[in-house]
């Protein structure tokens, strides 16, 4: 995609390894170097996008010379920023990343936000959620952030009833009522999508289902709401690289009209610009 290097999770395996040697003193000489390209990591869609509408459209004008690097998972992208493999990072949402540098002592750090990518229930069986039945499987991610958000979702649209007060840390195990009986099959984010033929409904992260060739503004049974949300997805950086000017140049372009311009017209609402 327009020249987009595609990296997987294997292939930085090694340099992932690298995590906890780097803090021996490499890594603070690396972080001082501003100079060359600005590799940032990226989902596919819509991230990695974005970033090449800027790597095409606005960059060069801008005197900055980026590189995108694609990956499918959100574990590889905060790695690869950790041990250097890449410069900085566009995936992920606050409570994630908290969890994340919580759960693996890594030490990266938002630089702006930029966009939201509502998460919906889906299904290939019901027409809505009301039409579910009792005992119906839904799908939702497996990693604790975007379980609890997952979870919030249905309770929301009062298909359960989470217990006070459980936040970002909701499980199943927090469900206080559940009126049709439903049944949680726990999975990767990214493979939710494809759950969907197996199971009565899924509940699936906003940047899988654009790939999916799923419409969150139109095919969602249910989708979070974009007041107040908390799940903006931004640039991200090791800690001590915020003020790499590289980085402030990226953060400026991502935040630009002409970016604006571009959500709007390439995701009709699917995709939320959050500046």
């Amino acid at each position: 995609m327009r020249n987009t290097a595609k990296l997987s999770t294997a292939v930085l395996a090694v340099g992932a390894l690298t995590v906890g040697l780097t803090a021996c003193g490499g890594d603070k000489e690396a972080a001082s170097d501003t100079s060359g390209p600005l590799t940032v990591a990226a989902s596919p869609t819509p991230h990695a996008e974005i970033l090449n509408f800027v790597k095409d459209k606005l960059a060069k004008k801008a005197g900055l010379d980026l590189e995108v690097k694609e990956f499918t998972d959100y574990v590889t992208p905060n790695t690869a920023t950790e041990d250097g493999s890449v410069d900085a990072n566009y995936f992920q949402n606050q409570p994630y990343l908290d969890d994340f540098n919580k759960k693996n002592g890594t030490h990266i750090v938002p630089v702006v936000t930029v966009h939201l990518e509502p998460l919906g229930l889906y299904s290939h069986k019901v027409k809505s959620a009301d039409a579910l039945k009792t005992g119906a499987t839904i799908a939702v991610p497996n990693d604790s952030v975007n379980e609890a958000r997952a979870l919030k979702l249905l309770a929301a649209n009062k298909l359960i009833t989470l217990k006070a007060g459980v936040g970002n840390d909701a499980t199943p195990a927090d469900i206080t009522a559940n009126p049709k009986k439903l049944e949680f099959k726990e999975l990767e984010a990214a493979q939710t999508p494809r759950s969907l033929d197996d199971v009565d409904a899924a509940v699936i992260n906003g940047n899988y289902a654009i790939e999916a060739d799923l419409k969150p503004a139109s095919d969602a049974l249910v989708l979070e709401s974009a007041t107040d949300n908390p799940y903006g997805n931004f640039l991200a950086v090791k800690d001590g690289d915020e003020n790499d000017p590289r980085v402030k140049k990226l953060a400026e372009l991502l935040t630009s009209a002409e970016v604006k311009k571009f959500i709007e017209d390439t995701y009709d609402g699917s995709v939320i610009a959050s500046f």
